[in-house]
C-alpha cells in the first residue's frame, strides 16, 4: 500500500530528528520544506537484496603486498 508522504519543516526535522527517523524506520515518508519550498525527501531504504555493500576490509588487506619498509621511512621520504 502507498501513502502520501507527510510535510515537515527544516527547524521540525532539526528539533525532532530522531522521532522523525523513528517514523521512516516504520516505513514513514517526509517531505522537507524551508520557507514552503520542498527541498528534500526522507525515505526508508529499500530492502533489496542486491544493494551494494561496503567491501570486506580484511579481504582487501590481505590482497596488498607486504612491505618490509618502516613507516617512519616512508614518511620522511614523502617529507624531502
Amino acid at each position: 500500500m502507498w501513502h502520501m508522504p507527510r510535510k515537515t519543516t527544516s527547524r521540525e526535522l532539526h528539533l525532532r530528528t530522531s522521532g522523525i527517523l523513528g517514523e521512516v524506520v516504520n516505513g514513514e515518508t517526509f517531505i522537507v520544506e524551508r520557507r514552503g519550498v520542498p527541498v528534500a525527501e526522507i525515505r526508508p531504504l529499500s530492502r533489496n537484496p542486491s544493494t551494494r555493500r561496503m567491501p570486506d576490509r580484511e579481504k582487501l588487506l590481505r590482497k596488498l603486498p607486504m612491505v618490509c619498509t618502516d613507516s617512519g621511512t616512508i614518511l620522511e621520504e614523502d617529507r624531502t
